[in-house]
């Protein structure tokens, strides 16, 4: 495994407050299931996103103290299923915005992979390719 992207077993909400976060959500920021409810309860900020208008294969972002909250935008509607091509493309625009704002730890979850019912050794390829040549350290939760 890359030494940038790593596994972690436990609660991701359990990750150093110095962690920016990523998770994915649809356009229509519904974030009433999954992971992305507990996110929305934890760090509130559905106004800030929608005023982004992202779009699937976008990320919007939140400023919580001195890290990011990263929602990665893979479908437009909940109820819809993201594509590999919108998650890729949410990955690269994740990592731009790491890389421009020197993000140095970024937690997630196994992103598309539960309610979403994506490949998990698909998205772990894609998270790898997507960091390796950067200094981000990437640390996916799992219970």
């Amino acid at each position: 495994m890359d030494s940038n992207v790593t596994m972690v077993s436990g609660d991701i909400f359990s990750c150093p407050s110095s962690h920016s976060m990523a998770h994915c959500i649809s356009a229509d920021c519904r974030l009433g299931k999954g992971i992305a409810l507990t996110f929305k309860m934890k760090f509130g900020g559905v106004p800030e996103i929608r005023s982004q208008h992202c779009r699937p294969g976008e990320v919007a972002v939140l400023r919580r103290g001195e890290r990011f909250i990263y929602a990665l935008v893979t479908k437009q509607k909940y109820s819809d299923r993201p594509t590999y091509d919108t998650l890729r493309r949410s990955l690269h625009a994740l990592k731009e915005h790491c890389v421009a704002h020197d993000v140095k730890h970024l937690a997630m979850p196994r992103i598309g992979c539960g309610l979403d019912r994506l490949s998990w050794d698909r998205v772990l390829a894609m998270i790898r390719s997507e960091f390796k040549d950067t200094s981000v350290k990437v640390e996916i939760y799992s219970l």
